[in-house]
């Protein structure tokens, strides 16, 4: 059984601070190949699509497309702020490696 990713009340509410909704857009998680450990990360905001799976909560919006759903099966979407910066961020159990940045892994 495929459980589709969770997000946190923290990543909603940043998308509330920058207007996502307001646009008329959605916070975008995908998975492409690439990066230093195989597969990466895009985070991006953007009009959802036609066969994207919808994640909803305080009036914002989280998208996934359906080639990125398996790799981000019971993942977690997040935002954290630290003294790098802020960024939104994706604890993902099927990563078996990952990168310093966070933003590439392995399957």
């Amino acid at each position: 059984m495929t459980l589709p990713p969770k997000v946190t009340e923290r990543a909603f509410a940043r998308l509330s601070e920058i207007g996502a909704s307001a646009q008329g857009k959605a916070l975008r998680v995908a998975v492409e190949g690439g990066g230093c450990s195989g597969f990466q990360y895009e985070i991006s905001l953007d009009d959802p699509a036609e066969g994207d799976l919808v994640l909803e909560g305080s009036g914002e919006q989280v998208v996934v497309d359906e080639v990125s759903l398996p790799f981000l099966t019971d993942a977690v979407i997040d935002f954290t702020e630290e003294l790098i910066g802020a960024r939104f961020v994706i604890d993902n159990p099927n990563a078996t490696a990952s990168c310093g940045c966070g933003t590439s892994f392995s399957m």
